[in-house]
């Protein structure tokens, strides 16, 4: 799988986080601290990182600030994207299962090397949901996206 991975600082959790999904088999591409000459500013980084998936060059992102409040509204900005912060593995795996995220935002602050082995562990475990109720609601938030990005 390709991930797109952003973040604002070149923090020990964000060097680990890619290695983990190297480790894991994924292609990884870097945005923002990660990448030498890139826009660190998390605005910046996230929403490229969101793009990539919106535009089909990434099939999931991971974008991380030091809260990763920030990366996950720039990324939630990108039409099409459902970014989703999360802090443990319950809500890594039900961002993925209710909401079917695309991206995934990670806290520098709070995100120790073994939480995030666990939230990686349940975002890759989980599938989106087929339930009836899921998949409308899925549906309301893309015409969301559409009305953000249609004319008046």
């Amino acid at each position: 799988m390709r991930i797109s991975v952003s973040s604002d600082m070149d923090e020990p959790v964000a060097r680990r986080l890619v290695a983990e999904l190297r480790e894991r088999g994924h292609d990884v591409g870097l945005h923002g601290a990660l990448r030498a000459g890139d826009d660190p500013r998390w605005a910046v980084c996230s929403a490229a990182a969101a793009r990539e998936v919106a535009e089909g060059g990434a099939d999931q992102a991971v974008v991380c600030c030091w809260t990763g409040t920030g990366a996950s509204i720039a990324a939630n900005k990108v039409p099409g994207v459902r970014a989703a912060l999360c802090t443990d593995a319950g809500t890594a795996d039900g961002a993925r299962r209710w909401n079917d995220a695309n991206v995934l935002a990670l806290s520098l602050r709070l995100t120790s090397e073994p939480l995030l082995k666990e939230i990686l562990d349940a975002w890759f475990a989980a599938s989106p949901s087929e339930d009836a109720e899921d998949r409308e609601n899925l549906a309301r938030v893309a015409r969301l996206d559409t009305a953000r990005t249609t004319p008046g």
